[in-house]
């Protein structure tokens, strides 16, 4: 099902691709100085593009958590990485997804390109089609070269994407059924801005079923994150492209580089801001390895949680937001260990008397209000040992997760994990929520058939 859904995006985009450039190359360029400008702000977006971030240890996910433990548990194997490459792709800022705003931008404007300086443009779908992947691949050379991640799966949507938006205009325009509507009044910008509205839906729908099919996570939730990021600088792209389109149908191409600089500074401050996250997620993750120096808890154990914690929220149908948060909260679930005078044998909390787990979990809530945790996640460590009936589902997450894996330290293969969810499973009753424990099973069970 995954392999077919991928193959149903990439398909047609490779057909529309290879109908775009032969019927170009066959029939000639239509007003090629246009043609070359678009071509060069798209190649130039391209270029530019924001390389992913590869992280390391706890805050990669649950591709890393899983392959970390794979001493723990051998025949766990490593499995496939979200669209784009990056195992925290899937789960970007939000507005932080579209890699190459630039690019997207002067892509959509050409599609709704009717007039160039008072002219019309008249360069139809095929050729829309034809420049958008020329340029595309041009401008993505340095971007490989600078060590840029897979981008099948975003090219693909590019092409799918301007081909919607295209063969929704380019006709009209043919059909002189656009300018005619302007001389009515406004009707052009807004029939634009309801366009390219339909086709960021279209392009979220792609990126959450590529998402879906490189990751096996439930598609809902991987599609109210690509939803929700639409509001960040998704709504720049979109407006930028629409400006223009119709800058340059007054101003001819001079409009291109005035009405591209606003974009090229937004996204410069959301790559600042993407900054201040990684820091942030490099600290909290150098706090998760201080329990690990300090011989609280074996080593390792704080990624694994945090990766499998994230996997249960997510098949869970958790979104971004709060599976960040829960992130943050499992590296940091043992950090009241610090505290102990006596280290727990092991790290392992779960076999402890519950009063001595109340106690650790109410340290650990403290300790993480003092280093400037978000209060979201010092609430989640110190409810980590309540009733799990009155917990967050994010703290019954976290322990669950961490209860697994205590149970699994020292087991090898999969009877020890069919043990330790058959003991997880015997406890719902008070101790863990059945429907976490389930969860858990399902991502644990992709996790083994994963190649």
């Amino acid at each position: 099902m995954s392999r077919r859904t991928a193959v149903w995006v990439h398909g047609p985009a490779a057909a529309l691709a290879c109908w775009g450039l032969g019927y170009t190359l066959w029939h000639g360029i239509t007003a090629p100085r246009t043609a070359l400008a678009f071509g060069v702000l798209i190649a130039a977006g391209e270029a530019v593009r924001r390389v992913p971030a590869h992280p390391v240890g706890p805050a990669s996910g649950l591709p890393h958590a899983l392959n970390s433990g794979a001493a723990r548990v051998p025949s766990m194997r490593r499995p496939p990485t979200p669209s784009g490459g990056s195992p925290r792709a899937s789960s970007a800022l939000p507005g932080l997804r579209e890699g190459a705003p630039l690019g997207a931008a002067g892509a959509l404007g050409y599609a709704l390109l009717g007039e160039a300086g008072g002219r019309p443009a008249a360069h139809g779908v095929p050729q829309t089609v034809a420049v958008v992947v020329a340029a595309g691949l041009v401008g993505l050379v340095p971007y490989l070269v600078r060590g840029g991640g897979p981008v099948l799966d975003p090219f693909a949507r590019r092409v799918l994407t301007v081909g919607f938006a295209a063969t929704c205009c380019q006709p009209l325009y043919g059909a002189g059924a656009l300018p005619a509507w302007v001389a009515a009044g406004p009707v052009r910008p807004l029939f634009l801005a309801v366009l390219l509205a339909l086709t960021a839906l279209c392009d979220a729908v792609l990126a959450a079923a590529l998402a879906r099919a490189r990751t096996g996570w439930p598609y809902g939730p991987l599609l109210r994150d690509e939803l929700r990021a639409l509001p960040g600088i998704g709504t720049a792209i979109c407006a930028t492209g629409v400006v223009i389109a119709l800058a340059v149908a007054v101003a001819g191409l001079w409009a291109l580089p005035v009405f591209c600089l606003p974009l090229l500074l937004t996204q410069i401050a959301f790559r600042r801001y993407a900054g201040v996250r990684a820091t942030y997620r490099q600290t909290i993750a150098s706090l998760a390895r201080a329990t690990e120096i300090a011989g609280c808890t074996p080593p390792g154990h704080a990624r694994r949680v945090a990766g499998l914690s994230r996997a249960v929220g997510r098949e869970l149908g958790l979104g971004g937001p709060d599976l960040d948060v829960l992130e943050h909260a499992a590296l940091m679930h043992d950090i009241g260990q610090l505290s102990l005078v006596d280290p727990v044998p092991d790290g392992a909390t779960a076999p402890l008397p519950p009063a001595e787990q109340r106690r650790i979990a109410l340290l650990g809530g403290a300790v993480a209000r003092q280093t400037g945790a978000p209060p979201e996640v010092a609430v989640i460590v110190e409810r980590q040992a309540d009733p799990y009936r009155e917990q967050p589902v994010t703290a019954r997450i976290v322990r669950t997760v961490n209860a697994y894996d205590d149970l699994v330290a020292g087991a090898a293969g999969p009877a020890g994990r069919l043990r330790a969810l058959e003991r997880l499973r015997l406890a719902t009753a008070r101790d863990h929520e059945p429907r976490v424990v389930e969860a858990l099973a399902r991502v644990l069970g992709r996790g083994d058939r994963a190649g």
